[in-house]
């Protein structure tokens, strides 16, 4: 995906590496729920600055739910900073978007999104160990002579007395 958005990114020439937005997936398309979690307001702020922001357009599924772009979402993080860290009014936010939206900074997603997103993936790491833990051990992996016995057997045949690979299955002396 990265490479899709690199590849129209190159092509408008407005999207540089630091408007990447790292959500911690490759979704494309997020519902309101999500996009609410993600920048950590409400999802009736959302609707409320749909109303104010010309920029935000999100589509509508056929079940008439809203769908918003990976890059409506970073329009509404760039909203939230202007809000809530430079403390613009709604107007003053507004005129600071039409001047050049790429030009103003986005507000991190929010933590606890970040967190849920994160604790995803450990679980699934943790499931891929388990699996690997559940899966029955062979004996003989456990036994290092008995490997050897049956790699050497395998190659050379049975083992002769005087054979260097003998040696290999005897203990040191101590």
């Amino acid at each position: 995906m990265a490479a899709r958005e690199q590849g129209r990114s190159s092509k408008s020439g407005r999207k540089g590496p630091k408007d990447e937005l790292s959500l911690g997936t490759d979704k494309l398309y997020f519902k309101i729920g999500e996009v609410a979690e993600i920048v950590g307001v409400a999802a009736h702020v959302l609707r409320y600055w749909e109303t104010e922001f010309s920029a935000l357009k999100p589509s509508k599924s056929r079940t008439q739910q809203r769908v918003y772009r990976r890059r409506d979402v970073a329009t509404l993080l760039r909203i939230k900073h202007l809000l809530y860290v430079e403390k613009f009014t709604i107007a003053g936010a507004r005129k600071q978007l039409r001047k050049g939206a790429d030009a103003c900074p986005m507000a991190a997603p929010d933590a606890s999104y970040a967190a849920r997103q994160s604790l995803g993936k450990v679980r699934a790491v943790l499931h891929e160990l388990e699996a690997l833990l559940e899966t029955p051990l062979d004996p003989a992996g456990a036994d290092p002579a008995g490997y050897l016995r049956e790699a050497t057997q395998a190659e050379d045949g049975p083992l002769e007395a005087g054979s260097s690979s003998r040696s290999l299955l005897q203990r040191p002396p101590r």
